[in-house]
C-alpha cells in the first residue's frame, strides 16, 4: 500500500484526508505543523505528500523547499484556500506536482494523488525498465540511447528522421521568446509539442498553462483566457484569474486556436502587441510576460483569408511553425511509442504487462492510425485493462486494428458522379482533358459518396473506412457541397 503523510494545522482536515484517503488503500500519517511534517516524511518516507500553504509554524513554500532539498522526486501536493495565482506560481516553479484550492472535492483529490505517485513512479523507473529490455524480443523493444534521452518529460520524441527533423526544429526555437504554430492532425501530439518546448526554454521553471479553445463556450471564452473580477457579471461570484495571469513569466499553449470568436481574438490581439491585460469587469492593467504557444490542425492563414481568423493576430503568432506529422507517417517510430504508453498505463493500473505479441505489432505497423497518437494510446490503456496474460494479445485489440486488412481490401465499386460526368462531357466538347487536379477531385468526391451510401451515410463508419479523422470528412463533405 502507498503512504501519504499529510500536513495541515486544521485537525478536522487531516481527520477527513486520513480517513477517505485510508478508505481508498492508501496508508496515511498526519501532522500538523511544518517541523512535525518534515520529522515524520524523514521516518514514514512516503509516496506523496498534501500539506497546506499556511501552516502555523512555517509556510508551505518552506516546507516544499524543504521537501525537495533531501527528496527532489517526492511529489507534493499543495493544499490552499486562497485564489492567488503567486502561490500557484510559486510551488509550481518549486517543485511541487500540483495545487489544490479548498474546498476540497473527494474525486478530484483521489484522481490527483493517484497520478501524481503513478507519474512518480514511472520517472522513478524509466531507466530501469528502458534497459531491462530484450534486443531479441519482438514484443519487447529496446529504446535506443538517443530515444532514451528524449523521455525525460515523459514524451518520446522517436527516432526516425521524421521525428530527428522534428527534434531539431523545438531544439532550434525553444530558447528563444518566439511565438510558435504548431500544425497537425487530431491526436498527433501537439500539446506534447508545446510542453516540449517549454521544458527546453528558459520559462522551464516557470508555469505551462494549456487551453483547449475549441472546448470552451463564447460566453466563457473571455472570463478564462483574462480572468474576471467579482460580480462583473452574473455568475461571477467571486474574482477568477485566468489562463494569461496564470502563465505570467511561463507559456500559455491555445490548442485549437481558431475556434475563438472575433471578438475575443480582437481582445486577444491587443493583449498581445501590449503584453497588459484587464480582468472583465476590472480598471487595473496586469503586466505580462507570456510566450505564447498556438496549434491548429486546419491553416489559420487559409482561415483568415476565409475570414474566420484574424489576418494581423496570425502574423503575431507566425514567428516559427512546426508541422507534427500523422502517425501514419512516423511507422519506424511506432513501437517507442506503443512501449512508452504501456508503461505508463502499467503504472496507473498497476499492472505488469511486458510487451506486445507478434500478432499485435503487426497489426499496429499496418493499422493507418486515424487518431494517430491518442488513438494509439486509448487503444494500449484497453488492450492493458483487459489483457490477463504478460503480453498484449489480439484478442484485446479494438475490431477495426484487428481487421485492417479487411476494410482496406473492401471493393468498392466506384460509379461516376453528375459532376464528373458533367466535367467530362464539358471537356469532350472543348477537344481537352480536364486538369490533373480536377481529375483527382473527382475520384475523392466519388469515393466518398460511395463509401458513405455503403454505411448509409454514418459518418463515423466512412471516415474509418477512409482512413480519416471525422474532421476532415466533414471538411470534404463542405469542400464537396455533399
Amino acid at each position: 500500500m502507498k503512504k501519504i503523510v499529510v500536513v495541515d494545522d486544521e485537525a478536522d482536515i487531516c481527520f477527513l484526508l486520513k480517513r477517505f484517503l485510508s478508505k481508498n488503500d492508501f496508508i496515511v500519517e498526519t501532522a500538523q505543523t511544518g517541523k512535525e511534517g518534515l520529522a515524520l516524511i524523514e521516518s514514514v518516507s512516503p509516496d506523496l505528500v498534501m500539506t497546506d500553504f499556511r501552516l502555523g509554524d512555517i509556510t508551505g513554500t518552506e516546507l516544499l523547499s524543504a521537501i525537495k532539498a533531501k527528496s527532489p522526486h517526492l511529489p507534493v501536493l499543495v493544499i490552499t484556500g486562497y485564489s492567488d495565482i503567486k502561490i500557484a506560481v510559486n510551488v509550481m516553479k518549486l517543485g511541487a506536482y500540483d495545487y489544490i484550492t479548498k474546498p476540497l472535492f473527494p474525486d478530484e483529490i483521489l484522481i490527483t494523488v493517484k497520478k501524481a505517485i503513478a507519474d512518480a513512479e514511472l520517472l522513478q523507473d524509466e531507466p530501469q525498465s528502458v534497459a531491462s529490455h530484450d534486443e531479441n524480443a519482438p514484443h519487447a523493444p529496446k529504446l535506443s540511447r538517443k530515444a532514451s534521452s528524449r523521455m525525460k518529460a515523459g514524451y518520446v520524441m522517436g527516432e526516425s528522421d521524421v521525428s530527428d527533423n522534428l527534434f531539431r526544429q523545438v531544439d532550434l526555437v525553444a530558447p528563444t521568446n518566439f511565438s510558435v504554430i504548431i500544425y497537425g492532425e487530431s491526436g498527433s501530439g501537439k500539446e506534447a509539442i508545446a510542453q516540449e518546448i517549454h521544458n527546453r526554454s528558459r520559462r522551464r521553471d516557470m508555469p505551462f498553462v494549456a487551453m483547449d479553445c475549441g472546448a470552451i463556450s463564447k460566453e466563457l471564452a473571455g472570463s478564462e483566457l483574462f480572468g474576471h473580477e467579482k460580480g462583473s457579471f452574473t455568475g461571477a461570484l467571486q474574482t477568477k484569474i485566468g489562463h494569461f495571469e496564470m502563465a505570467n513569466g511561463g507559456t500559455l499553449f491555445l490548442d485549437e486556436v481558431s475556434n475563438l470568436s472575433y471578438e475575443i481574438q480582437v481582445a486577444l490581439l491587443r493583449v498581445v502587441q501590449e503584453r497588459k491585460m484587464r480582468r472583465i469587469g476590472g480598471s487595473k492593467e496586469i503586466d505580462l510576460d507570456v510566450r505564447i504557444l498556438v496549434a491548429s490542425n486546419e491553416r489559420l492563414l487559409d482561415s483568415a483569408k476565409n475570414g474566420k481568423f484574424r489576418e494581423d493576430l496570425y502574423y503575431r503568432f507566425n514567428e516559427f511553425t512546426i508541422e507534427v506529422p500523422a502517425l501514419r507517417n512516423r511507422t519506424d517510430d511506432l513501437m517507442l511509442f506503443a512501449e512508452k504508453f504501456l508503461e505508463a498505463t502499467n503504472a496507473e493500473l498497476g499492472k505488469n504487462i511486458t510487451g506486445f505479441s507478434k500478432e499485435v505489432i503487426d497489426d499496429f505497423v499496418n493499422y493507418s492510425w486515424p487518431g494517430n497518437l491518442r488513438e494509439l494510446k486509448n487503444v494500449i490503456k484497453r488492450a492493458t485493462l483487459l489483457s490477463d496474460g504478460v503480453l498484449i494479445e489480439e484478442k484485446s485489440l479494438p475490431f477495426e486494428i484487428v481487421n485492417h486488412r479487411k476494410l482496406k481490401d473492401l471493393d468498392v465499386e466506384v460509379s461516376p458522379a453528375p459532376a464528373a460526368t458533367a466535367i467530362q462531357e464539358h471537356a469532350d466538347a472543348d477537344d481537352s482533358k480536364p486538369s490533373l487536379k480536377t481529375v483527382a477531385n473527382e475520384a475523392e468526391y466519388d469515393m466518398i459518396m460511395q463509401v458513405l451510401r455503403d454505411v448509409n451515410f454514418n459518418k463515423s463508419k466512412a471516415a474509418r473506412l477512409l482512413n480519416i479523422d471525422r474532421k476532415t470528412l466533414y471538411n470534404k463533405m463542405k469542400q464537396f457541397d455533399i
